[in-house]
């Protein structure tokens, strides 16, 4: 070539300088996008998978896992919204916490707020120190005790028999079949799954959950449920 190229009209040379701006945005917002799409699954890759409502093991419940059905009666509706407040919550200037083992503390706390009143035996100590409440209170097997000599409070039911839990119920799980209880919770639903079988959600303290299935329990292979139909 014997002369040099010359620069293109000033309107041409524009427009194509546009054009070339305009697609490096696109390929920046097109990596942008991947780049978020990729995060995104991989958070969803990680996140708590089983059969609750939440998609997990009850320590992340979703929007829709929080709500509680208006329909239920007043007393079980304070009772589990008393629950669904305080599922994670580690401190009560009320009631205190009974460290890693707090989950009859908070069923009986429940209990109250649905309209329980205390008695000779299942009692809590006014001064806020949870090793002080009574036995029935805080232990799962005494509790169980308890209500088996109450059944003007309580009737017990078998796993067989989900079909008669219903919220606001008490599940207690025995994890190594030894014939003690282990621990203690707050029926929060009842659904019939797409294959026709009863599910049973609960929540409660220790560890914190809300709407978990009293099947996840993979620690404890062996474990027994059982429930308390409280009445009304």
């Amino acid at each position: 070539m014997s002369t040099p190229p010359e620069r293109p009209a000033r309107e041409i040379y524009l427009r194509r300088r546009l054009v070339a701006g305009g697609a490096a945005l696109v390929a920046v917002a097109l990596l942008v996008w991947l780049v978020i799409a990729i995060v995104t699954a991989v958070i969803a890759a990680a996140a708590p998978t089983g059969p609750g409502t939440q998609g997990g093991d009850g320590s992340h419940p979703n929007e829709a896992a929080l709500e509680l059905d208006a329909e239920l009666p007043t007393p079980v509706l304070r009772q589990l919204q008393y629950v669904r407040d305080r599922w994670d919550a580690d401190s009560s200037e009320r009631y205190g916490v009974l460290g890693v083992d707090d989950c009859v503390n908070f069923t009986s706390q429940s209990l109250i707020e649905r309209g329980w009143e205390v008695d000779e035996e299942w009692w809590y100590s006014e001064d806020g120190d949870a090793y002080a409440h009574s036995p029935a209170w805080r232990s799962s097997t005494l509790f169980r005790d308890y209500l088996a000599a109450h059944p003007e409070r309580a009737t017990a039911l078998s796993d067989g028999q989900r079909e008669q839990v219903k919220p606001g119920d008490i599940v207690q799980f025995d994890w190594d079949d030894s014939g003690d209880r282990d621990h203690t919770a707050i029926v929060t639903a009842v659904r019939e799954g797409d294959d026709g079988e009863i599910e049973v959600y609960y929540g409660g303290h220790t560890d914190a959950t809300w709407d978990r299935s009293v099947d996840d329990h993979p620690k404890h292979p062996e474990t027994k449920v059982y429930y308390w139909s409280v009445a009304d």
